[in-house]
Protein backbone atom coordinates (compact mmCIF):
# COMPACT_ATOMS: atom_id res chain seq x y z
CA UNK A 1 0.00 0.00 0.00
CA UNK A 2 1.59 3.73 -1.22
CA UNK A 3 2.54 5.96 1.47
CA UNK A 4 -0.81 7.91 2.60
CA UNK A 5 -3.90 5.46 1.05
CA UNK A 6 -6.71 4.64 2.91
CA UNK A 7 -7.20 1.12 4.79
CA UNK A 8 -8.12 -1.28 2.05
CA UNK A 9 -11.80 -2.59 3.91
CA UNK A 10 -14.07 -2.60 0.73
CA UNK A 11 -16.90 -1.10 2.67
CA UNK A 12 -17.20 1.52 5.89
CA UNK A 13 -20.76 3.08 7.27
CA UNK A 14 -18.69 6.39 7.47
CA UNK A 15 -17.65 6.20 3.44
CA UNK A 16 -19.86 7.35 1.12
CA UNK A 17 -17.61 6.26 -1.36
CA UNK A 18 -14.78 3.46 -0.82
CA UNK A 19 -12.73 1.85 -3.18
CA UNK A 20 -10.14 -1.05 -2.69
CA UNK A 21 -7.40 -2.17 -5.13
CA UNK A 22 -10.16 -0.69 -7.81
CA UNK A 23 -8.95 -1.33 -11.78
CA UNK A 24 -11.48 0.39 -14.18
CA UNK A 25 -10.55 -0.96 -18.10
CA UNK A 26 -11.57 -0.07 -21.14
CA UNK A 27 -12.51 -3.40 -23.02
CA UNK A 28 -10.48 -3.77 -26.74
CA UNK A 29 -12.63 -2.35 -29.68
CA UNK A 30 -12.10 -2.47 -33.55
CA UNK A 31 -8.45 -1.80 -34.27
CA UNK A 32 -8.25 -0.34 -30.40
CA UNK A 33 -6.46 -2.92 -27.71
CA UNK A 34 -7.59 -2.50 -24.14
CA UNK A 35 -6.67 0.31 -21.99
CA UNK A 36 -5.98 0.24 -18.89
CA UNK A 37 -8.02 3.40 -16.99
CA UNK A 38 -7.82 2.99 -13.64
CA UNK A 39 -4.88 0.57 -11.37
CA UNK A 40 -5.55 -0.56 -8.23
CA UNK A 41 -7.16 2.25 -6.77
CA UNK A 42 -7.39 2.60 -2.59
CA UNK A 43 -9.14 5.74 -1.16
CA UNK A 44 -12.31 6.99 0.71
CA UNK A 45 -14.54 10.38 0.85
CA UNK A 46 -15.71 10.54 4.33
CA UNK A 47 -19.28 11.75 5.37
CA UNK A 48 -19.60 15.25 4.71
CA UNK A 49 -16.36 15.41 2.81
CA UNK A 50 -14.86 17.38 -0.16
CA UNK A 51 -12.44 15.38 -1.90
CA UNK A 52 -10.13 17.16 -4.81
CA UNK A 53 -8.95 14.59 -7.82
CA UNK A 54 -5.90 16.19 -9.49
CA UNK A 55 -4.02 14.80 -12.52
CA UNK A 56 -3.11 15.60 -15.87
CA UNK A 57 -4.97 14.66 -18.80
CA UNK A 58 -5.63 10.95 -19.51
CA UNK A 59 -4.98 10.33 -15.77
CA UNK A 60 -8.12 8.44 -15.32
CA UNK A 61 -10.05 11.08 -13.77
CA UNK A 62 -13.31 11.21 -15.88
CA UNK A 63 -13.79 7.23 -16.08
CA UNK A 64 -13.51 6.76 -12.19
CA UNK A 65 -16.16 9.64 -11.92
CA UNK A 66 -18.17 7.76 -14.64
CA UNK A 67 -17.98 4.58 -12.78
CA UNK A 68 -18.88 6.22 -9.30
CA UNK A 69 -21.80 8.03 -10.60
CA UNK A 70 -23.06 5.23 -12.00
CA UNK A 71 -23.13 6.69 -15.46
CA UNK A 72 -20.77 4.31 -16.95
CA UNK A 73 -23.09 1.47 -16.27
CA UNK A 74 -26.23 3.28 -17.47
CA UNK A 75 -27.78 3.94 -21.40
CA UNK A 76 -24.56 5.70 -22.92
CA UNK A 77 -22.79 5.16 -20.49
CA UNK A 78 -19.39 4.40 -22.46
CA UNK A 79 -19.55 7.61 -24.91
CA UNK A 80 -20.68 8.21 -28.45
CA UNK A 81 -19.25 5.21 -29.49
CA UNK A 82 -20.82 3.19 -26.38
CA UNK A 83 -17.42 1.70 -25.08
CA UNK A 84 -17.99 1.51 -21.95
CA UNK A 85 -15.68 1.47 -18.98
CA UNK A 86 -15.42 -1.84 -16.96
CA UNK A 87 -14.07 -3.14 -13.38
CA UNK A 88 -11.97 -5.65 -13.53
CA UNK A 89 -10.42 -5.74 -10.48
CA UNK A 90 -10.96 -4.83 -7.48
CA UNK A 91 -14.14 -3.34 -5.92
CA UNK A 92 -16.52 0.32 -5.51
CA UNK A 93 -18.87 0.97 -3.30
CA UNK A 94 -20.95 3.89 -3.17
CA UNK A 95 -23.06 4.64 -0.66
CA UNK A 96 -23.38 0.93 0.22
CA UNK A 97 -23.38 -0.47 -3.28
CA UNK A 98 -21.13 -2.68 -4.82
CA UNK A 99 -20.54 -1.44 -8.44
CA UNK A 100 -18.94 -4.10 -9.61
CA UNK A 101 -21.88 -6.50 -11.68
CA UNK A 102 -24.79 -4.05 -10.61
CA UNK A 103 -27.86 -4.49 -11.24
CA UNK A 104 -30.37 -2.47 -13.17
CA UNK A 105 -32.42 -2.04 -10.21
CA UNK A 106 -29.82 -0.76 -7.77
CA UNK A 107 -28.39 1.08 -10.29
CA UNK A 108 -31.47 3.32 -10.46
CA UNK A 109 -31.25 3.44 -6.40
CA UNK A 110 -27.56 4.39 -6.85
CA UNK A 111 -28.31 7.00 -9.60
CA UNK A 112 -30.96 8.59 -7.66
CA UNK A 113 -28.72 9.65 -4.51
CA UNK A 114 -25.67 11.07 -6.58
CA UNK A 115 -25.87 13.63 -8.27
CA UNK A 116 -23.26 13.79 -11.22
CA UNK A 117 -21.73 17.00 -12.87
CA UNK A 118 -20.21 15.46 -16.03
CA UNK A 119 -17.90 17.54 -17.79
CA UNK A 120 -18.96 19.09 -20.49
CA UNK A 121 -22.84 19.59 -18.50
CA UNK A 122 -23.19 23.19 -19.74
CA UNK A 123 -22.73 22.39 -23.28
CA UNK A 124 -25.11 19.56 -23.21
CA UNK A 125 -28.56 20.58 -21.76
CA UNK A 126 -31.13 19.97 -24.23
CA UNK A 127 -31.45 22.83 -26.34
CA UNK A 128 -35.09 22.25 -26.20
CA UNK A 129 -36.08 22.25 -22.92
CA UNK A 130 -36.68 25.60 -20.78
CA UNK A 131 -34.42 25.72 -17.72
CA UNK A 132 -37.59 24.59 -15.48
CA UNK A 133 -37.70 21.43 -17.89
CA UNK A 134 -33.85 20.80 -18.08
CA UNK A 135 -34.01 20.59 -14.24
CA UNK A 136 -37.42 18.51 -13.88
CA UNK A 137 -36.35 16.35 -16.39
CA UNK A 138 -34.05 13.33 -14.27
CA UNK A 139 -37.33 13.63 -11.31
CA UNK A 140 -40.04 13.07 -14.56
CA UNK A 141 -37.14 10.33 -16.50
CA UNK A 142 -37.95 8.02 -13.04
CA UNK A 143 -41.55 8.97 -12.26
CA UNK A 144 -43.70 10.49 -14.50
CA UNK A 145 -46.75 10.58 -12.05
CA UNK A 146 -44.76 12.92 -10.04
CA UNK A 147 -46.90 15.33 -7.86
CA UNK A 148 -46.21 18.45 -11.00
CA UNK A 149 -47.11 21.26 -8.21
CA UNK A 150 -44.45 19.60 -5.73
CA UNK A 151 -41.92 19.22 -8.64
CA UNK A 152 -42.51 23.01 -9.55
CA UNK A 153 -41.98 24.16 -6.20
CA UNK A 154 -38.70 21.64 -6.22
CA UNK A 155 -37.49 23.31 -9.23
CA UNK A 156 -38.04 26.57 -8.19
CA UNK A 157 -36.20 26.35 -4.96
CA UNK A 158 -33.32 24.74 -7.16
CA UNK A 159 -32.84 27.58 -9.52
CA UNK A 160 -32.62 29.88 -5.83
CA UNK A 161 -30.73 27.83 -4.08
CA UNK A 162 -27.89 28.13 -7.09
CA UNK A 163 -28.42 31.68 -7.24
CA UNK A 164 -30.02 32.36 -10.22
CA UNK A 165 -33.37 35.03 -10.62
CA UNK A 166 -36.74 32.69 -11.12
CA UNK A 167 -37.14 34.62 -14.69
CA UNK A 168 -34.57 32.02 -15.95
CA UNK A 169 -37.30 29.16 -15.98
CA UNK A 170 -38.89 30.06 -19.30
CA UNK A 171 -35.59 30.65 -20.57
CA UNK A 172 -33.53 28.03 -23.03
CA UNK A 173 -30.00 27.16 -22.83
CA UNK A 174 -28.75 29.51 -25.81
CA UNK A 175 -30.47 32.25 -23.79
CA UNK A 176 -27.71 32.38 -20.82
CA UNK A 177 -24.42 33.02 -20.13
CA UNK A 178 -21.98 29.37 -19.83
CA UNK A 179 -21.53 30.50 -16.07
CA UNK A 180 -25.55 30.52 -15.62
CA UNK A 181 -26.10 27.48 -17.68
CA UNK A 182 -23.56 26.01 -15.47
CA UNK A 183 -25.31 27.17 -12.65
CA UNK A 184 -28.61 24.94 -13.99
CA UNK A 185 -26.38 21.98 -14.91
CA UNK A 186 -25.61 22.05 -11.03
CA UNK A 187 -29.45 22.32 -10.04
CA UNK A 188 -29.95 19.67 -12.12
CA UNK A 189 -27.42 17.02 -10.73
CA UNK A 190 -28.85 18.65 -6.95
CA UNK A 191 -32.36 18.23 -7.38
CA UNK A 192 -32.78 14.91 -6.13
CA UNK A 193 -31.10 15.97 -2.75
CA UNK A 194 -28.23 13.67 -3.09
CA UNK A 195 -26.04 12.92 -0.51
CA UNK A 196 -23.07 12.78 -2.80
CA UNK A 197 -21.92 15.27 -5.78
CA UNK A 198 -20.08 14.32 -8.50
CA UNK A 199 -18.71 17.06 -10.02
CA UNK A 200 -16.19 16.70 -13.13
CA UNK A 201 -14.34 19.87 -13.84
CA UNK A 202 -17.25 22.42 -12.51
CA UNK A 203 -15.21 25.39 -14.16
CA UNK A 204 -13.97 23.78 -17.18
CA UNK A 205 -15.48 26.38 -20.08
CA UNK A 206 -16.77 28.76 -17.71
CA UNK A 207 -15.71 32.76 -18.11
CA UNK A 208 -12.47 33.44 -15.91
CA UNK A 209 -14.78 36.12 -14.18
CA UNK A 210 -17.05 33.40 -12.91
CA UNK A 211 -15.17 30.47 -11.68
CA UNK A 212 -14.49 31.59 -8.47
CA UNK A 213 -18.24 32.03 -8.19
CA UNK A 214 -18.93 28.73 -9.28
CA UNK A 215 -16.36 26.92 -7.22
CA UNK A 216 -17.72 29.13 -3.96
CA UNK A 217 -21.41 27.90 -4.73
CA UNK A 218 -20.93 24.26 -4.56
CA UNK A 219 -19.00 24.60 -1.25
CA UNK A 220 -21.29 26.74 -0.07
CA UNK A 221 -24.27 24.24 -1.40
CA UNK A 222 -22.05 21.60 0.38
CA UNK A 223 -22.15 23.19 3.40
CA UNK A 224 -26.10 23.78 3.76
CA UNK A 225 -26.98 20.33 2.51
CA UNK A 226 -24.25 18.60 3.82
CA UNK A 227 -23.80 15.93 0.80
CA UNK A 228 -20.39 14.95 0.27
CA UNK A 229 -19.01 15.15 -3.11
CA UNK A 230 -15.63 14.31 -5.67
CA UNK A 231 -14.83 17.75 -7.49
CA UNK A 232 -12.39 16.79 -10.54
CA UNK A 233 -10.55 19.36 -11.58
CA UNK A 234 -6.96 20.34 -13.64
CA UNK A 235 -6.51 23.51 -11.17
CA UNK A 236 -5.36 23.41 -8.03
CA UNK A 237 -6.53 26.74 -7.35
CA UNK A 238 -10.30 25.20 -7.37
CA UNK A 239 -9.07 22.68 -5.02
CA UNK A 240 -7.91 25.13 -3.23
CA UNK A 241 -11.43 26.52 -2.57
CA UNK A 242 -13.46 23.85 -2.26
CA UNK A 243 -11.71 20.67 -0.96
CA UNK A 244 -10.74 19.44 2.43
CA UNK A 245 -8.37 16.75 0.88
CA UNK A 246 -7.16 16.22 -2.58
CA UNK A 247 -5.94 12.90 -4.63
CA UNK A 248 -3.82 12.69 -6.81
CA UNK A 249 -3.88 10.15 -10.10
CA UNK A 250 -0.96 9.65 -12.30
CA UNK A 251 -1.85 7.17 -15.34
CA UNK A 252 -4.49 5.53 -13.49
CA UNK A 253 -2.48 5.36 -10.20
CA UNK A 254 -3.07 6.99 -7.04
CA UNK A 255 0.11 8.83 -5.96
CA UNK A 256 -0.77 11.06 -3.52
CA UNK A 257 -3.97 11.63 -1.16
CA UNK A 258 -3.65 14.19 1.93
CA UNK A 259 -4.60 17.64 2.54
CA UNK A 260 -3.35 19.83 -0.02
CA UNK A 261 -0.23 20.94 1.92
CA UNK A 262 0.32 17.59 3.37
CA UNK A 263 0.62 16.08 -0.54
CA UNK A 264 3.02 18.91 -1.67
CA UNK A 265 4.81 19.65 1.38
CA UNK A 266 6.47 16.43 1.43
CA UNK A 267 6.04 14.72 -2.14
CA UNK A 268 6.86 11.15 -2.66
CA UNK A 269 6.22 10.58 -6.39
CA UNK A 270 8.31 12.20 -8.92
CA UNK A 271 5.09 13.62 -10.56
CA UNK A 272 3.50 15.05 -7.31
CA UNK A 273 7.27 16.57 -6.84
CA UNK A 274 7.18 17.83 -10.25
CA UNK A 275 3.64 19.83 -9.32
CA UNK A 276 5.80 20.88 -5.92
CA UNK A 277 7.86 22.21 -7.97
CA UNK A 278 6.05 23.97 -10.13
CA UNK A 279 3.97 25.94 -7.49
CA UNK A 280 7.15 26.85 -5.41
CA UNK A 281 8.17 29.06 -8.82
CA UNK A 282 4.84 30.32 -9.20
CA UNK A 283 4.34 33.48 -7.10
CA UNK A 284 1.16 34.31 -5.05
CA UNK A 285 -0.26 36.36 -7.63
CA UNK A 286 0.42 34.46 -10.61
CA UNK A 287 -2.49 33.40 -12.55
CA UNK A 288 -2.70 30.37 -15.23
CA UNK A 289 -6.00 30.61 -16.18
CA UNK A 290 -4.92 30.16 -20.01
CA UNK A 291 -2.93 27.53 -19.14
CA UNK A 292 -5.56 25.81 -17.35
CA UNK A 293 -8.22 26.31 -20.20
CA UNK A 294 -6.17 24.27 -22.20
CA UNK A 295 -5.40 21.55 -19.63
CA UNK A 296 -9.27 21.40 -19.37
CA UNK A 297 -9.95 20.93 -22.76
CA UNK A 298 -7.37 18.08 -23.29
CA UNK A 299 -8.70 16.38 -19.83
CA UNK A 300 -9.55 12.93 -21.05
CA UNK A 301 -8.64 13.04 -24.25
CA UNK A 302 -6.96 9.68 -24.09
CA UNK A 303 -10.22 8.29 -22.58
CA UNK A 304 -12.29 9.99 -24.92
CA UNK A 305 -10.10 8.54 -27.90
CA UNK A 306 -10.38 5.12 -26.15
CA UNK A 307 -14.57 5.94 -26.09
CA UNK A 308 -15.04 7.42 -29.82
CA UNK A 309 -12.85 5.46 -31.60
Amino acid sequence: MIRGAEPTSPTSPTSPVSTSDLTVEYPAHGASGAFLAVRGLTLQIRTGEVLGLLGQSGSGKSTLARVLSGAAFGSGGGGSGDVRPEITGGEATVLGYRLRGIRRRKLTRLTFEVGHLPQDASDTLPSTLTVAEIVAEPVLDRDRRYNRQDLDDQVATMIDAVRLPLSVLTKFPYELSNGQRQRVALARALVFGPALLIADEPTAGVDATVRDAVVDLIAELQRERAFSALVISSDLSVLRRVADRIAVLHQGVLVGLGTIDEVFDDPWHPYVAGLAAALIRDTPGDENGDENDDENDDESEFEDDVIEN
